[in-house]
């Protein structure tokens, strides 16, 4: 018997389907999975931290680990949010590194950064999101998420290292202060300036910037010197009867600033003078 027309087109339909089966891409059986991950921070200062996340995927089959797309989190607070192509080729069943990293600021301000110095201790930065991964046309995401404790940044502060007063005369006393910019931080410190107003026996005596621009090493201290003259035209008509007393109280004042960062100061004291000279 011969076969019908309805026949061979049936026939011809299932040979085409078995076909088109044959051919297409096979569907992993098992997702993409990450056989390790964790974050690292190799760079940190006062305001921002650069965080580097770094990860091996495994596939049941040959694909591409196409981009990462993530969150960068300071204390469980989303401050960036971005991608990362990464087009990394994946071998079957071989697990397969990557590496990304992204900066940002983990304080808005100021008050941030006070805030976090009061606090102290230690906190948590992290890269949190999803991977996605390519192997034909079949396309997964993968989730990812590290973390990293850092020290808490910590503010600057402002003291008398030193301080000198030599008597020439019962008219003149010269000072020279040697003001000292801790940085207690594992960073080094970037410095705007360091202004400050110098008062001594009640009256002001000079004005000005102490550092401008400078940087100060981590887990160090910066030295700034002061000079300052005693005499009736710099202090005025009455400046004997202060040199008399042997001791000049002084207060010394002023802001330290640099990026996001405004410390007030406040420094008083009283000098014992030499006999003159």
């Amino acid at each position: 018997m011969k076969p019908t027309a309805l026949s061979q087109t049936f026939v011809s339909a299932l040979a085409a389907l078995w076909l088109g089966c044959a051919s297409a891409p096979s569907k992993p059986s098992s997702p993409p999975t990450l056989a390790l991950q964790e974050a690292t921070v190799p760079s940190q200062n006062l305001t921002e931290a650069t965080v580097s996340y770094a990860g091996q995927v495994v596939s049941p089959v040959p694909g591409v680990l196409e981009k990462a797309d993530y969150e960068l989190v300071s204390e469980g607070q989303v401050v960036k949010t971005g991608s990362a192509a990464l087009n990394v080729p994946l071998t079957a069943n071989q697990p397969t590194a990557f590496s990304f990293q992204e900066r940002a600021p983990y304080v808005r301000g100021p008050e941030d950064l006070k805030a976090l110095s009061d606090k102290g201790g230690t906190m948590l930065l992290a890269l949190r999101g999803t991977l996605t991964v390519r192997s034909g046309q079949d396309v997964q995401t993968l989730p990812f998420a590290a973390s990293r404790a850092v020290r808490v940044p910590r503010l600057p502060q402002v003291s008398i290292e030193s301080l000198d007063a030599a008597r020439y005369s019962n008219t003149e006393v010269n000072m020279t202060f040697r003001v000292g910019v801790k940085n207690p931080n594992p960073f080094p410190l970037r410095l705007d300036q360091v202004n400050y107003t110098l008062r001594v026996g009640g009256k002001q005596l000079g004005e000005g910037t102490l550092a401008k621009a400078d940087t100060v090493d981590a887990s160090a201290t910066g030295v700034y010197p002061l000079e300052a003259s005693v005499t009736s035209e710099t202090w005025g008509p009455d400046v004997k009867a202060l040199i008399s007393k042997g001791v000049l109280p002084y207060t010394l004042q002023g802001e330290l600033a640099g990026p996001l960062l405004k410390v007030p100061y406040s420094l008083d004291g009283n000098v014992k003078l030499n006999v003159s000279k």
